[in-house]
């Protein structure tokens, strides 16, 4: 009896809550495990998704976005060994799964923070309130693989943004294992899309679409990249993250930061009542 050959997986993209290849065909090889390698044209689908995303996510109750991302946390929680397996520190893991938990818990909470009635001279109600920017950009930071692609996907999506990730080419395959614990949990197709391949190619062509309103440049070693893509941002006006220092601690308390970056902030009057 011949020994069986082991069937190697493809790890493919996630454009729109499904798994397509790359219009391409391309692919590379990563721990003996072919991954897709991301064109320009699947970055603007991409986009695509995440724009047909924004009116459903956004509208989403905080409560129940909060509700997803603890899902989210569940079924990454059940994949753990996955991880494990794949060269993810187990600490690392528990440490992502804590982090999305750490977000959900800010989903209701954030308002009530970032928004609230100001003082006004007049007979008038002022609130303001925090709305998402809409679809972001985000470049993955290359280590912690698990840790970092959280740290960025998680406050972008929380309060209603919808992203397009360029996971680091280097680390792929967390990027698309986690991919399929988003599409097993209840997040929305089009909420949360991951390209995996250079990213010279895919990132350049986010930083200057028209369609995307921000984006964040976490992992973006290349000082010269990074400067580049801040001047085809410029162009549509996108708000921007800089990159983070490459000894940037990202077991510390990430703050607020990240979530408030990418909102906007929608200030009404009304006439009080007599």
């Amino acid at each position: 009896m011949s020994e069986r050959v082991a069937v190697r997986k493809t790890y493919k993209l996630f454009v729109g809550g499904k798994f397509p290849r790359s219009e391409s065909g391309r692919s590379y090889l990563v721990q003996d495990s072919n991954v897709s390698l991301a064109s320009r044209k699947d970055a603007r689908d991409a986009v695509l998704a995440a724009r047909a995303a924004v009116k459903g996510w956004a509208g989403a109750t905080a409560y129940n976005r909060g509700q997803i991302l603890y899902r989210v946390a569940e079924m990454l929680e059940g994949r753990r060994e996955q991880f494990v397996a794949l060269g993810v520190p187990a600490d690392e893991v528990d440490a992502a799964t804590d982090r999305w938990v750490w977000y959900a818990g800010w989903s209701d909470k954030l308002p009530q923070v970032y928004g609230g009635s100001n003082p006004v001279a007049g007979p008038y109600f002022n609130l303001s309130a925090p709305e998402p920017t809409g679809v972001v950009a985000v470049v993955a930071p290359e280590t912690p693989a698990l840790l970092g692609l959280v740290s960025v996907i998680a406050p972008a999506i929380v309060t209603g943004n919808t992203v397009v990730v360029a996971a680091s080419p280097t680390a792929p395959l967390a990027a698309v294992t986690l991919a399929e614990v988003l599409a097993t949990s209840d997040v929305p197709g089009g909420v949360v899309n991951i390209l995996t391949g250079r990213l010279s190619e895919t990132v350049p062509t986010l930083a200057a679409h028209m369609d995307v309103n921000a984006i964040d440049l976490t992992g973006v070693t290349d000082p010269e990249l990074a400067a580049d893509l801040e001047v085809r941002a410029a162009e549509n006006l996108k708000r921007v993250l800089r990159p983070v220092p490459v000894d940037h601690d990202w077991l510390a308390d990430p703050g607020l930061g990240r979530m408030t970056a990418l909102l906007e902030t929608k200030t009404v009057w009304h006439p009080k009542g007599v």
